[in-house]
């Protein structure tokens, strides 16, 4: 089944043509990874889904995006209640000066109802074991998050997202600032996580995009150059250009 959705999607940075007719479909409980050399407008992509580059100047979108038979691009979207269900993870884990527990219930204070202290803990429980680092510290729940090891911000930083139910994860560099163990753990954590998430994640790296995604997108100066399975675009890709790039003759 199909997420998500897009046809007919251009958007311009000002003058600057950045995505070009972009039409594609994002599979349901799939790992989508996009890969493509720096500029090619990967995040661009990405940033859509949830509206984010609507916080730079002088952006203008085309097309539609339609997640849940809504075409969120549309001027009546409610931005708020679009980025609850679909979730960001930035590149660099960014935890908030606040508790380990604060952190995870912070969405739920924010976009819920006043929630009782005993479903909120019940949240925090739940998000922790889904990123599996409930063992890990559920007696130091009150202890600052800035103090956790970068995968465990980084888990930590997913639990926080998911806290809040949403739909879809966006992962943008997920691990590009992990070392080659906790890659492969936060890899493992996202085959977990697709059993109950879309997910589409951003990687400048082929290799875990081969070993983590179920279907892959190339993209190159802001056009969708191939999507398919990921197999088949690693061993059989359509296209010269995506060849080139995976075999290390482009970029």
């Amino acid at each position: 089944m199909t997420k998500i959705i897009t046809n007919g999607l251009n958007l311009f940075y000002g003058k600057f043509h950045a995505l070009k007719n972009v039409n594609s479909g994002f599979g349901e409980n799939r790992i989508t990874a996009i890969i493509g050399p720096s500029g090619c407008g990967k995040s661009t992509l990405l940033r859509v889904f949830n509206r984010m580059n609507d916080l730079i100047d002088g952006v203008r979108t085309e097309g539609e995006v339609v997640i849940g038979e809504k075409n969120i691009l549309a001027p009546a979207t409610d931005l708020v209640a679009l980025r609850k269900k679909v979730g960001m993870v930035f590149q660099r884990p960014n935890p908030f000066p606040l508790s380990i527990y604060e952190n995870i219930v912070f969405g739920e204070r924010i976009h819920g109802d006043k929630v009782k202290d005993d479903k909120l803990d019940e949240i925090a429980e739940k998000s922790l074991r889904d990123v599996l680092l409930w063992d890990e510290l559920k007696d130091r729940l009150n202890e600052p998050a800035l103090r956790l090891s970068l995968e465990q911000k980084q888990r930590l930083c997913i639990a926080r997202v998911i806290a809040v139910k949403p739909d879809v994860l966006l992962m943008d560099e997920p691990c590009s600032t992990l070392d080659p163990n906790a890659t492969q753990r936060v890899e493992e954590l996202m085959r977990e996580l697709k059993n109950k998430y879309t997910i589409i994640i951003v990687t400048h790296n082929m290799q875990q995009a081969a070993r983590v995604s179920d279907d892959t997108g190339f993209m190159l100066l802001g056009e969708l150059i191939e999507f398919g399975n990921t197999e088949t675009v690693f061993t059989a890709p359509s296209d010269k250009r995506t060849e080139d790039y995976i075999t290390g003759r482009y970029g």
